[in-house]
């Protein structure tokens, strides 16, 4: 193997922002994830009662989502596309779920409008989520070979 065929391994330090916010709100989710799961247990899956963890509404259902949410970000984290791609689908989802939440004056979905904290936070995590997807994505840096010695 040549010394010109060795490129230097990227650093967090090379990742665009569309990876950086997939890195931190994968973390993020993940950990929300978990400890949803200490305050709701694993009973009642679906239940509507939804246990507080801060101010936001918890079951076990919208815990495995924030998992699978989490484990979404993380997995597409290391590349600049899927972190791009994913950062735009849960901005969709997001989305979705806000304008869903808004207008749930039956309360289907356990909030209550858009002064809902929930539906507050999916809002904000929706916009951030599509910035980073989109207009603030980056572009990965160009990588030189390593010079030989």
């Amino acid at each position: 193997m040549s010394a010109q065929s060795i490129t230097a391994r990227p650093g967090l330090r090379d990742w665009t922002p569309a990876q950086r916010f997939a890195l931190v709100f994968g973390l993020v989710y993940l950990a929300v994830g978990v400890a949803g799961f200490a305050v709701t247990g694993f009973s009642d899956f679906a239940g509507m009662h939804h246990d507080k963890l801060l101010v936001f509404s918890v079951n076990p259902a919208h815990n495995v989502i924030h998992l699978a949410m989490g484990l979404a970000w993380l997995a597409a984290a290391p590349h600049h596309r899927p972190a791009k791609a994913v950062n735009l689908v849960l901005g969709v989802v997001l989305g979705l779920v806000t304008v869903l939440g808004a207008f749930d004056g039956m309360g289907i979905l356990g909030m209550s409008g858009l002064a809902d904290p929930d539906n507050f936070l999916h809002l904000a995590t929706a916009t951030l989520s599509l910035y980073f997807g989109s207009l603030a994505a980056g572009t990965p840096a160009e990588r030189e070979p390593a010079a030989a010695h």
